[in-house]
């Protein structure tokens, strides 16, 4: 692992590199299956304009968004593409072991060599009850606060380097570097970079402590992106894997070809968002349900300052909402995330983009 594996290439006029989030969400009149079929059409067609990497969020018992397992889904994704970085944004590590992780990601690996990203958060990625269903425990905040535990134990798996005496010295993640060991063992030389998510301090000191690369969730914590940011650049120490920080964030963004539908698109994701907050998540629904939908004054209070930091409109608009986000932050990769009804308008907001700044058509 190296950093020419973490570090993106700029292509065309884009201030760094851009690359995708992508939660599989699926909107009201639309089953996963179309939900998991526009994911690989979106994979080919950032791949063919040179964005980066792509990742799969980690959330469960939300009926809108279909990426409850990055894993799976991530290896049918390598089944269809041939170049771009694929990756988890990421796996909460708390609700599964980490030898479960090591394992599905060495195969990932294995399957796609030299272009998988393991990123890690500590969240649930779901409400308390799911998440105590998903580990087996009440006590939720234990896995949490465990967390740096946690990821020394997968960081050791990943790199099979046990001390002698520890209880778990002869146990091996497959497909792992035990393979390189075995009489007639040929490895592959790369493992799956980690990157440390988080949306406050917490994972932005943690990452900067080991040296990692750190990935901020600027989609839904605008206000803590520029300390955390700070704080992860202040703190960062050199390591093996990095010797400079390097920051991507994560940034709700649609271009349409007419602003006026991207206001419609926004304002569906938004009482998506709402019925999400007050313990109502459902599929992502119609523009026009939006536009029915009699919200309260609280609701619109919340959906004016969530979608203050959703960059949307036209093409135009939305790459003057880029750059000035990177000048404010610094960030070294920007990794867009599209919340819409519609499919087509989705595939159709990177495509705007990439043309916007000149990524070339591969």
């Amino acid at each position: 692992m190296t950093a020419d594996e973490i570090r993106g290439t700029i292509h065309g006029t884009a201030p760094v590199p851009l690359s995708v989030l992508d939660l599989v969400t699926v909107g009201a009149g639309r089953t996963a299956t179309d939900a998991l079929r526009t994911s690989v059409d979106l994979a080919k067609l950032t791949e063919s304009r040179g964005f980066h990497r792509y990742w799969v969020a980690e959330h469960h018992s939300m009926p809108g968004v279909a990426s409850s397992s990055p894993a799976v889904i991530l290896a049918h994704l390598a089944a269809h593409t041939t170049r771009i970085r694929l990756g988890s944004g990421g796996v909460m590590l708390p609700n599964h072991a980490p030898l479960v992780i090591a394992e599905q990601f060495g195969t990932l690996e294995a399957m796609a060599p030299g272009r998988v990203d393991l990123g890690l958060g500590r969240a649930p990625g779901t409400d308390g009850a799911t998440a105590a269903a998903l580990r087996r425990t009440n006590t939720l905040n234990e896995g949490a606060d465990d967390f740096p535990e946690q990821l020394v134990e997968l960081t050791r798996f990943l790199d099979d380097d046990f001390p002698d005496g520890h209880p778990y010295r002869r146990i091996h993640a497959v497909p792992g570097p035990i393979q390189s060991t075995s009489p007639g063992g040929v490895q592959s030389p790369h493992r799956p970079p980690i990157w440390l998510l988080g949306s406050s301090g917490f994972s932005a000191r943690l990452a900067a402590t080991l040296g990692l690369p750190f990935a901020f969730a600027h989609h839904f914590s605008a206000q803590n992106t520029v300390p955390a940011l700070d704080l992860y650049r202040e703190s960062f120490r050199p390591s093996a894997v990095l010797k400079e920080p390097y920051a991507l964030i994560g940034v709700s963004a649609l271009a349409t070809d007419d602003e006026k539908e991207a206001r419609r698109q926004v304002l569906a994701a938004s009482l998506n968002m709402v019925r999400l907050r007050t313990g109502r998540p459902g599929l992502v629904p119609t523009p026009e349900e939006a536009e029915a939908y009699d919200f309260s004054p609280m609701e619109r209070d919340f959906i004016t300052s969530w979608n203050a930091n959703v960059i949307h409109g036209s093409v135009d608009e939305v790459r003057a909402g880029l750059d000035d986000l990177h000048k404010r932050t610094g960030a070294d990769e920007l990794m867009l995330t599209s919340h819409a009804h519609s499919a087509e308008l989705r595939l159709r907001s990177y495509e705007l983009i990439a043309d916007a700044y000149g990524l070339p058509a591969v």
